[in-house]
C-alpha cells in the first residue's frame, strides 16, 4: 500500500507524528494508500523552507522560473496516464474525465504563467517635468495555497503555478481525501529542477494542516478555494493580521432557458453543467429555471437525457459518471433528496444508489443523477450548495420574474442564460448578481479572464493578469527630475 509522503525543501518526509489517514477509492469503498496526518510542526518546517528560499527565487530572472515551469508542464502531459488514473482512483470522477479535462487542464496552467511572466509590463508616470513615478510589481514572498477535492490537481496548479512564477514560494495544502496526484507533482517538480523550498506540500486535515497554514505570521498570502463556511474562517483569522485574500467558495448557480433559446443547445449543456463531475463541481447549473410555456417540454427531455447518462465504474471508458468522494460526502448529498422530497419536491429520476453497479463497485459511492420539480426556488434545497448530481427544474414567467429567482440565494459565482435574443441577453448578464456569466455555454473558460464570485462564493479574482497582480504588491518609486530645491 502507497504511503504518500509531504513534499518539503524539495525532499519527501514523513509527517513529524508519525501517524497517517486512510484514503479511500471512491468507487470501490476500500483503502487504497495513506496519507500524512500532518501538524502545526510540519507546516512549520515547511514554511521555514519556504522562507529561506524565497530570496533566491525571487530574484532568479522570469526567462528561468519560466522555462522551469514549461517543463513543468512538459512532464504533466508525458505522465497523463499516470496522473489521470491516479486522479480516478483518489476522486472516483471517470477517468476520461480525468484525461480530457483535468490532467491536460493542469498543464495549461503552468504553461499559460510560466509564458505570461515574460510579457509583463510596468507603469510609468511623468509629473510635468519635476519627477517621474513608476510602479514596481514584487513577489509577495511565502503564499499559502489550499486547494479543494473536486478537481485535484487541476484547481492546485491553478493557485501553485502563479505563485511561483511570480517570484514567491509556496506551502500548498491540498485535500486529505484527494491527495496523490499532487505528490505525484511533487516528483514532476524535483524532476523539472524547481529548486527545494520553492514549492512545499503538506498533507493533512484542514483543523491540523490548513488553520496553522493561515495563522502563520510569515504567510503573506493565502489563496483558498473550498466551501463557504472554511472561507469564512480564514478570512476571520487572516484580516487582523493583514494578509492578502482570495477566496473562491460555493456556488449555487442559476441555469435560465428562455422561449426562444436553441432547446438542443440548451438541453445538451444543461444536463452538462448539472452533472458533470457528479455534480461536485462550484459552478455546476444546479438551478434550472425554464420560461413556463417551455417548461413541461423541457423537463420530459431533461429527464429523458439524464437517464441516457451511464453511472458506473470510472475506469469504463463509457462511463459518464463515476462515484462521489467519500461516504460522508454520499450521505450529505442523500440528505438533500429527503429534504427536497420533505419541502413537496417530486423526484422524477434518480435519487437512488445504481443497482447496475459491477461487482468491484458494488461498496463504491455512488448516487443516480436525480432531477426534481415542485420546488420554489426559497427552499432550503434550492438555497443551500448540494454539490452533488441534483438538481431542480423551476418554471417563470417573464425576465424580471426570473431575475429575482437567479439573486434569490447568499451565492453569486456563476450564471448561465440561453436565449437568441441579444438585447435580452446582455440585459439579463448585468443584472445577475454573479462573477461569471456564460451565454449559450457552459464552463467556456479562457486562462485571461478573472474569475471569483460575489457575495458569499467570494472574494478577490484569480486569472490572467488579476493572478499576477494577486501574487505581486505594487511599489511606486518617485524620482525627482528637477533639482531645484524650491520645487517641491
Amino acid at each position: 500500500m502507497t504511503k504518500i509522503a509531504n513534499y518539503i525543501n524539495g525532499t519527501f518526509v514523513e509527517p513529524i507524528s508519525g501517524s497517517y489517514l486512510d484514503n479511500v477509492d471512491p468507487s470501490t469503498g476500500q483503502v487504497y494508500s495513506q496519507v500524512p496526518d500532518s501538524d502545526e510542526r510540519d507546516v512549520e518546517k515547511a514554511v521555514e523552507a519556504a522562507t529561506n528560499a524565497f530570496k533566491s527565487w525571487s530574484t532568479t530572472p522570469a526567462a528561468e522560473r519560466s522555462n522551469i515551469l514549461l517543463t513543468i508542464a512538459d512532464l504533466i502531459e508525458k505522465n497523463l496516464d499516470k496522473l489521470a488514473m491516479a486522479e480516478c482512483v483518489d476522486n472516483g470522477k471517470p477517468l476520461s474525465l480525468a484525461r480530457s479535462v483535468d490532467i491536460p487542464r493542469a498543464a495549461t496552467n503552468f504553461r499559460y504563467f510560466a509564458t505570461a511572466i515574460l510579457h509583463t509590463s510596468s507603469e510609468a508616470h511623468f509629473t510635468d517635468d519635476l519627477a517621474m513615478n513608476y510602479t514596481l510589481r514584487q513577489p509577495r514572498g511565502v503564499v499559502g495555497c489550499i486547494s479543494p477535492w473536486n478537481l485535484p490537481l487541476y484547481l492546485f496548479t491553478w493557485k501553485v503555478a502563479p505563485a511561483i512564477a511570480t517570484g514567491n514560494t509556496v506551502v500548498a495544502k491540498t485535500s486529505e481525501l484527494t491527495p496523490m496526484t499532487t505528490y505525484m507533482l511533487g516528483e514532476l517538480c524535483s524532476e523539472a529542477g524547481l529548486p527545494p523550498g520553492v514549492l512545499n506540500i503538506v498533507h493533512g486535515l484542514g483543523n491540523k494542516v490548513g488553520a496553522p497554514l493561515v495563522a502563520h505570521p510569515a504567510v503573506t498570502t493565502i489563496s483558498f478555494t473550498g466551501g463557504t463556511v472554511t472561507g469564512s474562517s480564514i478570512a476571520a483569522t487572516a484580516a487582523p493580521m493583514f494578509k492578502k485574500l482570495s477566496l473562491e467558495c460555493g456556488g449555487k448557480n442559476p441555469n435560465i432557458i428562455f422561449a426562444d433559446a436553441d432547446m438542443d443547445l440548451a438541453l445538451e449543456t444543461s444536463v452538462r453543467a448539472a452533472f458533470a463531475n457528479q455534480g461536485e463541481i462550484c459552478l455546476c447549473g444546479s438551478r434550472i429555471f425554464v420560461e413556463r410555456s417551455e417548461y413541461d417540454s423541457f423537463v420530459k427531455a431533461f429527464v429523458e437525457k439524464t437517464q441516457q447518462l451511464k453511472v458506473g465504474d470510472p475506469l469504463d471508458s463509457d462511463t459518464n459518471q463515476g462515484a462521489l468522494v467519500s461516504q460522508a460526502h454520499l450521505a450529505k448529498v442523500n440528505s438533500y433528496v429527503d429534504l427536497a422530497q420533505q419541502e413537496g419536491g417530486t423526484i422524477l429520476t434518480g435519487g437512488k444508489k445504481p443497482q447496475d453497479l459491477p461487482e468491484r463497485c458494488k461498496d463504491g459511492f455512488f448516487l443516480e443523477p436525480t432531477v426534481i420539480t415542485g420546488l420554489d426556488c426559497n427552499c432550503r434545497t434550492n438555497q443551500e450548495e448540494i454539490f452533488g448530481p441534483i438538481t431542480a427544474i423551476m418554471p417563470f414567467d417573464s425576465e424580471s420574474e426570473v431575475i429575482d429567482f437567479a439573486n434569490s440565494t447568499k451565492y453569486g459565482l456563476s450564471g448561465t442564460i440561453f436565449t437568441q435574443n441579444l438585447d435580452r441577453a446582455h440585459r439579463v448578464a448585468a443584472k445577475l448578481q454573479s462573477g461569471t456569466i456564460w451565454i449559450n455555454s457552459w464552463m467556456l473558460r479562457d486562462l485571461r479572464i478573472p474569475f471569483g464570485g460575489m457575495k458569499h462564493s467570494g472574494m478577490g479574482r484569480e486569472g490572467g493578469a488579476e493572478t499576477m497582480r494577486f501574487f505581486t504588491e505594487p511599489k511606486n518609486v518617485c524620482v525627482k527630475l528637477n533639482n531645484d530645491p524650491n520645487n517641491v
